[in-house]
């Protein structure tokens, strides 16, 4: 029998149901043959997030009613790989808890549940990526969303106008992935009018999603607002909402943001950085960007650069232009500092 080195091998042979998903930057699928390439270490993590790639394993075997969700943390290494020995530790333990038998798992549920309760690799997400995750999984295995779908709609669809306190973290995911462009444009005229207590809650969970460009317009103007208000964490949930709308709207509000440097907090910063990284994928973008975290004395720039220099898209662009910065600028004073530090 074929011995089992990976989750790829584990999951292949036990005959599960599997899905697979980014749990970092966003919650966003992911296919088995991206895990073995990983794995293989033939690729890295496409969507690290603070050195490690953060994955559930929503998994059913056999006929159990309920799947099984495995969240895990797996360690990379300098160029976002894997590194290895953690995640060979965690099979090791798992085909021990199972007796080298797989298929035991559909019965020994028990003692998957202890595994993970005594896992290393284990970990917690925050509670806008749980309710992300079972709002995405319900729908890829076509079981129906929450009971709180419903109310949530009638709120947004303005029939339930007074009575956003009902509103549950569940309904406002499921409402982010099933939502279709009718309700994106509904969405996009109330925007203006949601009470915070809604509109934050919703924007964590709509930076989840793709979103139309009314939408994303609408969640500039809020955040413009919010900016004006001196509500920075407002702000910064409708710039991440924001961050899967269309290419377009998304750059030209960063390109706003980091042409005025009183706008460019250390929580913005943060903020680009942790969703919208695919709009400092350009030539000018990236070291306006990387200039104004150097500025920023608040912002940590060693920990922000390294985590955008892990993801792979990213890593040559940060490299040269940090290597490139001219000896004046912000960056080269960072960088200077630091080696002093050393």
């Amino acid at each position: 029998m074929t011995p089992i080195h990976s989750l790829h091998d584990f999951f292949t042979r036990s005959g599960a149901e599997v899905r697979l998903y980014h749990l970092g930057r966003r919650v966003t699928p992911l296919t088995m043959a991206e895990l073995a390439r990983f794995e293989a270490l033939e690729a890295p993590w496409a969507e690290p997030w603070q050195g490690q790639a953060r994955l559930a394993c929503v998994f059913t075997l056999g006929d159990a009613p309920e799947p099984l969700i495995w969240f895990l943390a797996l360690p990379l290494d300098e160029q976002g790989l894997l590194s290895p020995a953690p995640r060979d530790a965690f099979i090791q333990r798992l085909l021990e808890t199972l007796g080298r038998n797989v298929q035991r798992l559909g019965e020994a549920r028990d003692e998957a549940d202890h595994l993970m309760r005594d896992n290393p690799l284990a970990f917690t997400p925050s509670l806008p990526f749980q309710a992300l995750l079972h709002a995405r999984a319900s729908q890829d295995l076509e079981r129906p969303a929450s009971q709180h779908l419903e109310l949530v709609e009638d709120y947004l669809a303005g029939e339930q106008a007074g009575h956003w306190q009902s509103l549950g973290l569940q309904g406002l995911a499921d409402f982010a992935v099933r939502h279709d462009d009718a309700q994106a444009r509904h969405l996009a005229s109330r925007l203006p009018r949601l009470p915070v207590e809604v509109l934050r809650p919703l924007c964590q969970c709509l930076e989840h999603v793709a979103i139309t460009a009314e939408l994303a317009l609408a969640l500039r103007e809020r955040g413009e607002r919010a900016a004006e208000a001196g509500d920075l964490e407002t702000l910064c949930d409708c710039l991440r909402a924001q961050s899967r709308g269309p290419a377009e709207p998304v750059a030209a509000w960063y390109d706003a943001l980091l042409a005025d440097p009183h706008a460019c907090g250390p929580d913005l910063l943060a903020a680009m950085a942790a969703r919208g990284w695919e709009a400092l994928e350009d030539g000018q973008r990236l070291p306006r960007y990387l200039a104004r975290l150097a500025e920023s004395p608040q912002a940590d720039f060693t920990a922000l650069a390294r985590d955008l220099a892990l993801i792979p898209r990213l890593r040559l662009p940060v490299l040269m232009t940090l290597r490139q910065a001219p000896p004046e600028s912000p960056i080269a004073a960072r960088l200077g500092g630091l080696r002093r530090d050393h």
